[in-house]
């Protein structure tokens, strides 16, 4: 790491001023004399500063951070003006490897950046770096977070970015973006971001969120360079919660049954009916994506006529969605005959219309919803899925190394 221009003055500065001074003696007690320079060259040093960006540098991104080290000791504080003397707040990475602005910087703008630190005995010593930011880019790409800002969720919601318009990121430059996605969570739960495709991350803790879980997440791509000449669009920031309350909901094919549990407990059990091996419902960990109080379903949307044998068009109430394909949870009165004893859905899970409304009102987006003993596994990517592998597994789709949990 190149320590910058400014911090060189700085020393270079002290020490003309102490040969400035040298020619000033002072006279002690016994006539003797000692120069304030020798004075001053015996008091301690503190640690030697890098900083990143280099002094003078030109033309930098807006989504710009500041990075030191101190030898031999911790940098402490880090403090960011422009050139109007304005303020600008950030704060450190938990790492503390760089510290980063609250919002973009401006563009075609110079800022001054003072970096504080202390060595092992106490002693401090700073640091300066000037830089200038780019002109506005004429590329730029946008994205946006499906988590609504003030929502709560259930313990198996993820955090989702997909970018705008099926624009995708290259893999040599995702580990750059996905740096620049930030989520905090309190109480802390280390979690890790996933690339489903170029175009969608999702993010989630080594376990469910814990109930009560406020979450702070920070889309900081303002300015960020994503590549080819394109740069981010805009910075996205919202606040949500995960519910006080810990959900899950169990289905067993075997049993033909679906068990609701409520924090480990089982709240009620419900009998259901499943798609039909020509159908069949998937198996595995999915999320509750959607609710509809009313809705109509119809296979023409997937190529099938309504018409034909496999076809239907039917309006259906109280439908919580599992799959992108269409999978749900829904109120089905015309197969309640049929819940509990076999499958006869189109993968559908079938209850009744009671147990629907109780269901609907019992859950949240975001409650994750297990499946078991079907004859078909959910694909990847097909609702959110993260649940549905292993931690070890999950991270391996992540462009950084897989955080300390």
């Amino acid at each position: 790491m190149e320590r910058p221009t400014t911090s060189r003055r700085a020393v270079l500065g002290a020490s003309a001023g102490a040969f400035a001074l040298a020619g000033l003696a002072a006279c002690t007690k016994d006539g003797s004399s000692t120069s304030p320079g020798d004075a001053a060259s015996s008091a301690p040093a503190g640690p030697p500063l890098a900083i990143e960006p280099a002094s003078d540098s030109t033309g930098l991104a807006v989504s710009t951070e500041i990075a030191a080290t101190a030898e031999g000791g911790e940098v402490t504080a880090v403090s960011l003006v422009n050139d109007k003397g304005d303020t600008v707040k950030g704060k450190f990475r938990l790492d503390k490897s760089s510290w980063v602005p609250n919002d973009p910087l401006k563009y075609k703008t110079t800022y001054t950046a003072t970096v504080t630190a202390k060595g092992a005995d106490g002693v401090e010593s700073t640091g300066t770096t000037t830089f200038t930011t780019m002109a506005s880019p004429k590329k730029r790409a946008g994205a946006y977070l499906w988590n609504a800002d003030g929502a709560v969720y259930g313990v198996g919601m993820p955090v989702l970015v997909q970018f705008k318009d099926g624009y995708a990121i290259d893999e040599k430059n995702r580990a750059g973006v996905e740096k620049r996605l930030f989520v905090e969570s309190e109480p802390h739960q280390p979690g890790a971001w996933r690339w489903v495709s170029g175009s969608v991350l999702e993010f989630r803790p080594k376990e469910y969120w814990e109930p009560g879980t406020k979450l702070k997440v920070r889309v900081g791509l303002g300015g960020h360079p994503l590549g080819d000449g394109d740069f981010g669009e805009t910075d996205i920031t919202g606040d949500y919660s995960i519910s006080d309350t810990k959900r899950e909901i169990i289905v067993d094919n075997k049993k033909k049954n679906m068990v609701a549990k409520q924090d480990g407990k089982t709240k009620k059990t419900m009998d259901v009916s499943l798609g039909k091996p020509s159908k069949p419902s998937f198996y595995g960990t999915m999320v509750i994506m959607e609710k509809l109080r009313k809705t109509v379903f119809d296979s023409s949307t997937y190529g099938v006529p309504v018409d034909s044998p496999d076809g239907y068009r039917t309006d259906i109430e109280f439908a919580e969605r599992m799959t992108w394909d269409g999978q749900f949870i829904h109120s089905a009165p015309w197969s309640v005959g049929d819940q509990g004893q076999r499958n006869v859905s189109h993968g559908c899970i079938n209850v009744s219309r009671d147990n629907a409304e109780w269901m609907y009102n019992w859950t949240e987006v975001g409650d994750p919803i297990v499946v078991k003993g079907t004859e078909e596994p959910v694909t990847e990517g097909n609702g959110w899925t993260c649940w549905n592998m292993s931690w070890e597994d999950f991270v391996k789709g992540s462009a950084l190394p897989p955080p300390t949990v």
